[in-house]
């Protein structure tokens, strides 16, 4: 066997000298706009990093992470953030059990019954959903789905608040709905066929192959649709700001008034604020807890993904 030198660069014609320069050019563009996206993202976490020691030299971390009470405007100001924590989970727990049945059933039936004619009608409709804006679901939840809840409750006899966590987390619910049916259904449909066969080959039934073959072989990526769900109606501002109030509760009553992290952030920073007051860097701290919760999420995803893809591979 011969061996062939490589050429000196000198030697190549004109056109594949510049197909390499092309090439470099690119390259260096690439790793420009990832340096500059890892920047941006180590700037804004050393940002609120910075902003939140500020505020803590203020007011001590143990008294903002286990405090009750939350008055910034307060006489003295509290600083408590136990009670927006409460009513950011409440309100995703009601989001989370609104739409993750009804997401996974839609993907499932999309992906394994329904017919390619009515697939293609029935996907882009249930995805045409998150195109809404969040204002209007906003205008939605305070207008229509509030009285309904409030006279619901009423008729049975319950004190219903006119802004309830549970009419946001209703809302917020249908809003992350398509997110966690488009996603599933992606991920259910690359499960290999070979699997399915394998299954209809023993005697399984349409029913048990995707209990029992294909929703354990789509678990990390269904597990993974979940949490992005949950940091989706986390994150929520909108909603919440006009479904379920302002007022910072301590309450697990999903018929209360309460309100959420990303609420009072942006309700810390609208108008003319003082940025070295305790009140606005308190914004910082509360993004910087959000941040923290969001980095926690993405950890457990990825650790079931990694636990869940060992086994099923």
């Amino acid at each position: 066997m011969t061996m062939t030198a490589a050429r000196p660069a000198s030697s190549f014609a004109p056109k594949d000298m510049t197909r390499i320069y092309t090439e470099r050019v690119v390259l260096v563009l690439l790793a420009v706009a990832s340096a500059v996206a890892v920047l941006t993202t180590i700037g804004i976490v050393l940002s609120v990093v910075y902003e939140s020691l500020l505020f803590f030299r203020e007011v001590p971390f143990w008294q903002f992470l286990f405090g009750t009470e939350w008055a910034p405007t307060g006489n003295p100001p509290a600083f408590g953030i136990v009670p927006m924590i409460g009513g950011t989970l409440l309100i995703t727990l009601i989001a989370i059990l609104v739409a993750g049945p009804l997401g996974l059933l839609s993907a499932i039936y999309l992906a394994e019954y329904a017919t390619p004619k009515l697939r293609a009608i029935a996907k882009p409709l249930l995805e045409l959903l998150a195109g809404i804006p969040t204002v209007v679901l906003g205008f939605f939840a305070a207008l229509t789905v509030a009285p309904l809840v409030r006279a619901a409750g009423t008729a049975l006899g319950l004190d219903v608040a006119s802004e309830s966590a549970l009419a946001a987390g209703l809302v917020m619910g249908m809003m992350i709905v398509p997110l966690i049916s488009s996603l599933s259904d992606d991920i259910i449909n690359a499960v290999p066929q070979s699997l399915r066969d394998g299954s209809y080959a023993m005697g399984a039934t349409k029913s048990e192959t995707v209990k029992k073959v294909v929703l354990p072989a789509a678990l990390p990526g269904i597990v993974s649709a979940f949490i992005l769900a949950i940091s989706r109606a986390i994150g929520e501002t909108m909603i919440v700001v006009m479904a379920a109030g302002l007022a910072a509760n301590l309450s697990f009553n999903p018929l209360d008034a309460v309100t959420t992290v990303t609420v009072q952030i942006a309700t810390l920073l609208v108008g003319d604020q003082e940025f070295d007051s305790a009140k606005t860097l308190s914004a910082f701290a509360l993004g910087l807890v959000l941040f923290c919760v969001t980095l926690a999420l993405n950890y457990v995803a990825l650790r079931t993904v990694r636990k869940y893809r060992e086994h099923y591979e």
